[in-house]
C-alpha cells in the first residue's frame, strides 16, 4: 500500500514550500490516494487499453497475449518489505494551503497517455543513452 501522487502536483507541491514554507521546516506531500500495487498494475492496463487497445498492438499479439493484464507477474516480496508506506500531508496543506490539482485517477490517466505518447524517449532511456539533461517546458 502506497499514496500515489500526479508528478506535476507533487512538484507543485515542492515549488510552494520552497516559496512559501518556513526555512528549515519538512513538508510531507501525498496525494492520499492509497492504493496497493496490484490495484495500480490493473488501472494501468485499463488505461493503455483506452489509449493502445490490445487488438491494435503487434507485440502483444506476438507474445500470444489477448490483453494487457496477462503481461501481470508475480514475484515474491523482498525480504524485509515494507507492507505501507503512508505519507500525512496535513502539514502542507493547512499551513501552505496546498492540496493536489488531479485526483489520481486522472493523474495516472495522463502519465500512461505521457509514456505511450513518447516512446522514442523511453527507448533512449532503456537503451542507456539518456544523459539526464533536462527534458520539457517547465516553467519555475
Amino acid at each position: 500500500m502506497r499514496d500515489w501522487l500526479y508528478v506535476e502536483d507533487h512538484c507543485a507541491g515542492i515549488l510552494l514550500a520552497l516559496r512559501n514554507g518556513k526555512n528549515g521546516a519538512k513538508y510531507n506531500i501525498g496525494g492520499a490516494a492509497e492504493r496497493t500495487n496490484l490495484q495500480i498494475v490493473d488501472l494501468l492496463c485499463s488505461e493503455i487499453e483506452k489509449v493502445l487497445p490490445a487488438a491494435d498492438n503487434g507485440s502483444l499479439k506476438q507474445q500470444g497475449k489477448m490483453n494487457y493484464f496477462e503481461l501481470k507477474t508475480f514475484v515474491p516480496d523482498r525480504p524485509g518489505h515494507d507492507r505501507r508506506y503512508a505519507i500525512d500531508s496535513t502539514k502542507i496543506r493547512e499551513e501552505l494551503g496546498w492540496k493536489p490539482d488531479y485526483d489520481f485517477e486522472t493523474g495516472l490517466a495522463m502519465t500512461a497517455r505521457w509514456y505511450i505518447e513518447n516512446r522514442k524517449w523511453c527507448e533512449t532511456v532503456l537503451a542507456g543513452k539518456y544523459e539526464r539533461e533536462r527534458l520539457g517546458l517547465g516553467a519555475v
